[in-house]
């Protein structure tokens, strides 16, 4: 056997552990020689089989060969299926049978090799099998070496939970080979370093210690892979091997120890358990996705916060465990992208984390148990520690509430952590310098720690900690810096500091021999909005090349390696004075000496600047500051030279002064008294200032001292408001200053009152106009979230005015959004003081600079915090809806002159049936005035106001029921505006978008309005964000995408239909819904997969047959520049409503809008959020009936796009394309249940490996259907295997059809192959249809209906059925178990009304049936009744609309004739609006029947054509009902009814029926298109088919396809002409 050195470790008394490098040949012969048997059985999996079996098949083998024959042993190996699922009851059964099939004995050794999930699997076999058989664990994931591998447990999962079943057996041996790691994959390293930090951080801080500093180290241990078993000796093994293995010795020393003193976990073995009680709790959610050790870093940050939080644990300890578990590439925290881009990280559920803790096995009862660290390297108790569930939902919550109340600890004498202004300089500084310095007082948050970790990155300096992490140990590097490697970017996260000072610093890296050739720094959505274009203009201009990799002007940079020029560099100081002092900072390594020009006016935070000065001198390097020689004014020009820093020994940092604004705030606010120490007038910070000049002149009592400040507030409600304050010098304290400003309603001191305020309790802060640009705009959050109190507020340029009232009147409950900034949180914690039930949302972001806060309330100052979970998506999603828009209210028409708003608005009006009222002419009747002349008489200023009152008026006279069209200029003043903004918050206000080409062409015609006095296109530029603004919809009243000869045709009247869908889905009064997305009922969806969609427009009639929506994959379109793309795409959104407008213009169908992105098998990228979610807006805003929105994306941007659907539905969605995913798995249920909180449509997609696939998804849909309150699902599998799920879906299965370019998935088939299959399956039995009448031989009904079966793919027949009555021909049809439904004609209309069971209103009021529908009478599907109706009259009306679409409402109507078919045209023009229908019969009798069976449609005898009655209204329609025959053009005839000329208004635009049957030109027609040229005529036989596309639709659920019918049916009625 090879040499091996072994370091060995005892557990239990016995030295069973054996570690080092290229282990296999000393394994096979420590077992076969120690470990005598018949049978050694090894176990793995498919994964570990690929890298090891081989050679221990190779290894046994040759060590039987050694071996005598008799009695030779021999070897098995058994290869599973890798992953969780297997360590289950039927995984264990798998081995055992192996095993037994083997006639494995008692004598057997069984041998674990794998990870955790071999090692608990096998262990468990070993224990049960013949009452227990030897067997030996060989680790080869880090994590199974040092956690599941030690201490004998073993254990599978159920259906209940983790390692719920299982046994103590401990291993003969456990060899670790840590050579196995270098196949390891670097996340199952990291994965596996969680449980050595965890080991160090509970048992020996100075493991800690190497493991904080040596991380870069320890992973190129595994980076390196080891030759020629190098590494099998001790004097083979290098510097990284030894440093590995020793870190994993001294972990599972650790380990061993504490087993073999308790092994059964009674006590003190619960301490290898640190972070495991709320990340086993995480785990349960996240697995698999989450690995164990990611689950349990998160876990042990909790846990930390939890024994700070008790006031166990300083912040020195959360943050090294935070810093440490970040250098191995862990998650820390719930919000790391890795865990919150997971649809599973949505039920991370305060309630349900607890929950899932009750089952843990250190509970004792109902109280759980906890490990409690006290500091790095010791916990609080030997044991876990029991801990109430109210301090861990605390901790777990992700918003926090201050219990209003006195400080418990008055007077309050507190230190604030280290200041992050002077820390980050700190760090820079002796980073750069040359020496070792120790920084006491480190503050230890987000901000440093992106900093530190920055510096490290660059090679720039070593950190270590002393004193138990009081202090850091800087090594500084004396200014040599080196470019990370290639692909690693610096990310810096929302650290604004770090971003400004770190990209001057990244200009002093000097170039490498590595790949990379930049530096590259980015940041996080806010910090890549955050400006940095003055700092990178000045280092470019001075020779720094620098790139903008995405916007311009943020980050991120590219930053090339060339070294700072030096010499002469201006730069613009008036955004922020990090800058400056980005500059001053590095300056000295520059390759000249620097002499800094502050221009661009008012230098912003001048004492930030003197601090940096100052540090700078304490550093070595003295910055000189030029002055006016004349007047000794101090210029903003500054000379620093060339150099070196030294660093001094020690450097204490000031604790932070902005921080400490909200301690005194509290006592100024409560009436208490409050010391800060380490802060007093000698500081070197601008916010030390605040108490002196803010709190004292508020009434509050203040001593300074050079070290200290102590403020005893004035009794509660006794604060006075300050009037006018310059806050420049210290702005982040405008905050602290703002909230109390909220409750100051005391006089201000003399000298301070604002002569120009309209209350005597304003405070008016100025000189903050940079807080516009921190974190986030910190002006108008203070605005928005001081109106959630009711305090008024009001924006200034540089600054805002509050305005103070009693903070009893100041409203409770408000929820605070502080968008993710600490100063906002801290701020309004503040105000919850006295607030009752002030709720701060994101408790977490005070992490930045004061990370127990939250715990310093508590414990320091005494008020009681509670943890609070914010309201879960769990009814954000609802069939009906979930606007809080009110249906009634009017719609509000915005958009440029010359957009269509009018003519829009008018035809809105009409579909809504509401009043249209236009602002111009209301105007105009209002001021006696045309808006032209009055801007010509008064001006545009004057126009504009009189304009905005004319607003507010018609926002109050006519806010319900109205269509209100408004000037092109209305967004011009704030104040409009903001009317607009607060109007749609309850109401629909829509911009008309029109093609800017046609709005300027349009205008260069109109005269009515003033001209604008500039260029169309500039005025548009202007105010098209200001109309974004202020809409909630947008109409797309583009003409441009069908002026193209190919889709001149399908434009026609299709504004108008287009007009009346968008109104009513917008107002709620006629959502454009599926009619067939409801229970018992299938529905389809085409994907279009065009590039393109507007060449395909004239075949969409052929395209959407059979569906009952059309999907619009957004994410597919390509923009004729684009055409050639490959790869992820992100649409232009002008594109994408450029198509969507054709599309309107084409069909009616409802659109589903998909953005499918390429993890879930599209192609839009999936980090791309923003631009995601933009255009996931914009369908709400164009009114896209469905939205499929993915459940991967994060919860807050799908909630806040739910609260705003309006009428729009959500398909929540999830696509497995893996293969892995098996519908039987809690996983999916899991992704159904987060689907159904935010959908209205719940859609999962998986992948079908066999047809078993598709049985265990219909099982899946069946259960969650089952439920009462069950959310529509569309499931299916994809692949030719889940062919099968495609057709039994019955929610919007997506179809494709053979025009399309490609499919949008693998497996979809078309509508009509799915209604063939399902006809096969017996889930569509053939129908018979029928006409009853008599004569019906050349009926064109069989072949209207059959025609639309075929093209349908519906296996139904409609057939003849002439009799000479109604008799039992026709009964026996009615009660065959087959009849799908039945046409009546004449003359049986009447005479089949008894045979049937219910009339509809239109033929009870008609008198006649000409439709008979079967319908269920029951939900048992069982009973069934007759339904007659009469569609002739809808077959007039369509026949109408479709002709005259801006006919609207006939202001009067004529019917000839007063038969039945008259009764049906009576009711048709009733319900088209008709104001005056006149009739007409030869025999008035049986006119004035009809006239009395009509008492409310306004029907008037007529006794001559020609000549009207009243007011003499000339009819619009014109309607005959009498057989062509007994009409005439010809005076005098006594035996047909005379046609004047007179019928016919050459002038209007009408529409003329005849429903003769023949000839096809009647003499009405023939005379109408003689004499009345505008009107339209139509046929009775496409009035037939209009009748007949409706009882299509009624029978069969299914839109007729028209286009195919009627060419069929007026080809044989031609040819029977």
């Amino acid at each position: 056997m090879a040499e091996t050195d072994i370091l060995k470790v005892s557990i239990l008394g016995k030295e069973s552990i054996h570690c080092g490098f290229h282990l296999i040949p000393y394994i096979v012969n420590t077992v076969i020689t120690t470990l005598p048997s018949s049978a050694y059985v090894l176990v793995t999996d498919t994964h570990v089989a690929n890298f090891h079996l081989t050679a221990f098949e190779a290894e046994f083998n040759a060590a039987f060969e050694k071996l005598p024959n008799a009695g030779r042993p021999r070897f098995l190996s058994r290869v599973i299926a890798p992953g969780e699922t297997t360590k289950s009851r039927e995984g264990k059964a798998d081995v055992e049978d192996f095993l037994l099939l083997n006639k494995c004995t008692r004598d057997s050794v069984v041998i674990a090799l794998g990870g955790g999930v071999i090692g608990d699997l096998v262990g468990f076999v070993a224990a049960t099998f013949m009452r227990g058989v030897r067997f030996v664990q060989i680790p080869t994931t880090l994590l199974a070496m040092v956690d599941s591998g030690v201490g004998g447990k073993t254990a599978i999962d159920t259906p209940h939970g983790k390692n719920l079943i299982g046994a103590f057996w401990q291993p003969e041996y456990i060899f670790i080979d840590a050579a196995f790691l270098e196949t390891l994959p670097a996340r199952e390293f990291s994965n596996g370093m969680a449980e050595v930090v965890k080991t160090a951080a509970i048992w020996n801080e100075k493991e800690f210690a190497d493991l904080e500093s040596r991380s870069a180290e320890i992973f190129a241990a595994i980076q390196t892979p080891s030759t020629n078993n190098s590494g099998r000796t001790q004097a083979s093994r290098s510097a990284a091997q030894q440093l590995l293995l020793s870190v994993i010795v001294g972990s599972i020393s650790v380990k061993a120890h504490i087993v073999t003193i308790d092994e059964r976990e009674t006590g003190l073995r619960n301490l290898v358990n640190f972070g495991h009680t709320i990340g086993h709790a995480i785990e349960a959610v996240l697995t698999p996705t989450i690995l164990h050790g990611e689950c349990v870093s998160v876990g042990m940050i909790l846990e930390a916060e939890l024994s700070r939080q008790m006031g166990i644990l300083g912040q020195v300890g959360v943050g090294r465990l935070n810093r440490c578990l970040k250098a191995y590439n862990l998650p820390t925290s719930l919000s790391d992208p890795r865990i919150a881009s997971l649809p599973a990280a949505k039920q991370l559920t305060v309630e349900k984390l607890l929950d899932i803790m009750k089952v843990d096995k250190k509970n004792s009862g109902l109280q759980k148990k906890i490990v409690i660290l006290s500091r790095i390297g010791a916990t609080y108790e030997p044991k876990a520690t029991g801990v109430p569930d109210s301090l861990i939902a605390k901790t777990l919550s992700e918003a926090a509430k201050v219990i209003p109340g006195i400080p418990t600890k008055n007077p309050i004498r507190m230190a604030t952590p280290g200041s992050k202004s002077i820390s980050n300089r700190a760090l820079v500084l002796a980073a750069l310098g040359t020496g070792t310095c120790r920084l006491k007082n480190l503050l230890h948050s987000d901000d440093t720690q992106v900093m530190m970790t920055a510096l490290l990155e660059l090679k720039g300096a070593n950190f270590s900690w002393e004193d138990g992490g009081e202090t850091l140990v800087v090594e500084g590097g004396e200014g040599s810096l080196q470019v990370p490697p290639k692909g690693k970017e610096i990310y810096l996260g929302n650290a604004g500091t770090a971003a400004r000072f770190l990209t001057t610093v990244c200009t002093l890296v000097q170039p490498s021999q590595s790949d990379a050739k930049t530096t590259v720094i980015t940041g996080n959505a806010r910090m890549k909005q955050r400006p940095i274009g003055p700092l990178v203009d000045a280092l470019r201009v001075n020779g720094s090349q620098i790139e903008y990799l995405e916007s311009q002007g943020c980050l991120p940079l590219s930053v090339l390696p060339d070294g700072l020029k030096g010499a002469r560099i201006q730069l613009a100081a008036s955004v922020s004075s990090q800058y400056v002092s980005s500059i001053l900072l590095c300056a000295p390594y520059a390759h000249e000496s620097v002499t800094l020009e502050l221009t661009g006016g008012q230098v912003i935070s001048q004492p930030y600047i003197d601090m940096t000065i100052a540090m700078m001198k304490t550093f070595g390097i003295t910055v000189e500051r030029e002055a006016d020689p004349v007047t000794g004014k101090l210029l903003d020009v500054y000379r620093i030279p060339k150099g070196v820093y030294k660093n001094p020994a020690e450097y204490n940092i000031e604790s932070d002064a902005s921080s400490a604004t909200y301690p005194l705030a509290i006592a100024a606010i409560t009436g208490t008294s409050c010391t800060i120490s380490n802060i007093g007038s000698a500081s070197l910070q601008g916010d030390a200032r605040f108490a002196k000049e803010v709190l004292e002149p508020m009434g509050c009592t203040v001593v300074q001292t050079e070290t200290e400040t102590t403020v005893q507030g004035p009794p509660i409600g006794q604060l006075k408001a300050i009037g006018l304050i310059d806050m420049e010098p210290m702005t982040d304290a405008f905050l602290t200053a703002s909230v109390l400003a909220a409750v100051a309603i005391g006089q201000p001191l003399e000298g301070r009152e604002l002569k120009d305020a309209d209350s005597p309790t304003v405070t008016r802060i100025i000189g903050i106009s940079n807080q516009r640009v921190k974190e986030c705009n910190r002006i108008r959050a203070m605005i928005d979230q001081l109106a959630k109190f009711g305090v008024k507020t009001n924006e200034l340029e540089d600054g805002l005015e509050v305005y103070g009232k009693p903070v009893g009147e100041l409203k409770k409950g408000a929820s605070i959004h502080c968008y993710d900034d600490h100063r906002v949180a801290m701020a309004f914690s503040v105000l919850g003081t006295v607030v009752k039930d002030t709720i701060i949302e994101e408790k977490r972001c005070v992490e930045k600079t004061w990370p127990n806060w939250w715990d310093d309330l508590e414990n320091k100052i005494g008020l009681k915090v509670e943890g609070v979970e914010l309201d879960s998506a769990d009814t954000v999603a609802s069939a009906s809806g979930t606007t809080s828009q009110d249906g009634s209210a009017s719609v509000v028409i915005i958009g440029m002159r010359g957009s269509g708003k009018s003519h829009v608005g008018e035809l809105a009006a009409s579909a809504l049936a509401w009043p249209f009222v236009d602002a111009d002419t209301y105007f105009a009747e209002k001021h006696k005035i045309g808006v032209r002349e009055f801007v010509h008489q008064h001006g545009w200023e004057s126009f504009r106001a009189a304009e905005t009152g004319i607003l507010k008026e018609l926002l109050t006279t006519s806010a319900a029921k109205h269509v209100i069209s408004l000037g092109g200029g209305i967004v011009e003043t704030p104040a409009a505006r903001d009317l607009l903004k607060n109007f749609a918050k309850k109401g629909p206000v829509v911009h008309i978008v029109r093609e800017i080409d046609e709005v300027v062409r349009y205008l260069g015609e109109e005269t009515a309005r003033p001209a604008y006095g500039e260029p169309v296109t500039d005025v548009f530029r202007r105010r098209e964000p200001w109309f974004a603004e202020c809409c909630n919809y947008e109409f797309i009243n583009y003409t441009g995408v069908l002026t193209s000869e190919q889709n001149a045709s399908v434009a026609g009247n299709a504004t108008v239909d287009e007009v009346s869908r968008f109104f009513k889905h917008v107002t709620g009064q006629q959502a454009n819904l599926a009619p067939n997305l409801a229970p018992g009922k299938r529905s389809y969806f085409l994907s279009l997969t065009y590039p393109d969609i507007t060449p395909a427009l004239r075949h969409m009639k052929d395209l959407t047959v059979g569906v009952d929506a059309l999907e619009v994959r957004v994410d597919l379109l390509r923009s004729p520049k684009d055409f050639d793309a490959f790869g992820p795409y992100i649409p232009p959104v002008a594109y994408v409503t450029e198509q969507l407008a054709a599309l309107r213009r084409t069909t009616s169908l409802p659109i589903v809008f998909t953005v499918r992105t390429v993890s879930q098998g599209g192609s839009f990228p999936d980090k791309a959020e923003k631009e995601a979610f933009h255009l996931l807006n914009l369908a709400v805003r164009i009114g896209a009936e469905y939205i499929d929105a993915e459940i991967s994306w994060p919860e807050k941007l799908i909630k806040d796009l739910v609260s705003h659907k309006g009428s729009s539905q959500i398909i929540a969605s999830w696509h497995d394309w893996t293969g892995k995913m098996r519908w039987n798995e809690a996983s999916v249920k899991a992704k159904y249940d987060i689907a159904a909180r935010f959908g209205d449509i719940v859609k999962i997609v998986g992948k079908a490996n066999s047809v078993q696939d598709n049985f265990a998804l219909y099982d899946f849909v069946s259960r969650v259907s089952s439920a009462s309150n069950a959310k529509p699902i569309i499931a299916i599998n994809m692949g030719v295997e889940g062919q099968m799920s495609r057709i039994l879906n019955s929610t919007f299965s997506p179809v494709s059809h053979p025009l399309l370019p490609t499919k949008a998935a693998p497996g979809q088939l078309s509508y009509a192959q799915i209604q063939q299959a399902l006809h096969l399956l017996g889930q569509l039995p053939a129908q018979r249809y029928f006409i009853f009448g008599n004569p019906i031989a050349h009926s064109m009904s069989p072949t209207l209906h059959n025609t639309g079966f075929e093209v349908l793919g519906l296996p139904h027949t409609y057939q003849l059925l002439e009799t000479t009555d109604v008799g039992e021909g026709i009964k026996a049809a009615l009660a065959s178990p087959d009849f799908g439904g039945a046409s009546v004609t004449i003359p049986f209309k009447l005479d089949v009304i008894p045979l049937l069971d219910q009339l509809s209103p239109a033929a009870e009021a008609i008198g006649a049936v000409n439709t008979i529908v079967p319908r269920l009478a029951d939900a048992s599907g069982t009973n069934r009744i007759l339904y007659g109706d009469n569609t002739d009259w809808l077959g007039i009306v369509e026949s109408v609309r479709s002709r005259a679409p801006a006919l609207g409402a006939p202001q009067a109507a004529l019917v000839i004739g007063a038969g039945g078919t008259a009764r049906a045209a009576i009711f048709a023009l009733k319900a088209l609006g008709a104001q005056h229908i006149y009739l007409y019969n030869r025999t008035a009798g049986k006119a004035q029947i009809l006239v009395d069976a009509f008492p409310d449609a306004h029907v008037e005898l007529v006794e001559r054509l020609g000549i009207w009655p009243g007011e003499g209204l000339v009819p619009s329609v014109v309607v005959s009902t009498v057989p062509a025959s007994a009409t005439t053009t010809e005076e005098g005839s006594a035996d047909a009814v005379f046609l004047p000329v007179s019928i016919f208004d050459a002038k209007l635009e009408g529409v003329v029926v005849d429903m003769a049957y023949k000839p096809a030109e009647t003499p009405l027609l023939a005379l109408a298109k003689r004499v009345a040229p505008n009107w339209a005529t139509v046929r009775g036989v496409e009035v037939l088919l209009e009748q007949g596309y409706v009882q299509f639709e009624t029978w069969t659920g299914r839109r007729c396809p028209k286009h195919v019918v009627a060419e069929r049916v007026l080809e044989k009625y031609n040819a029977s002409a």
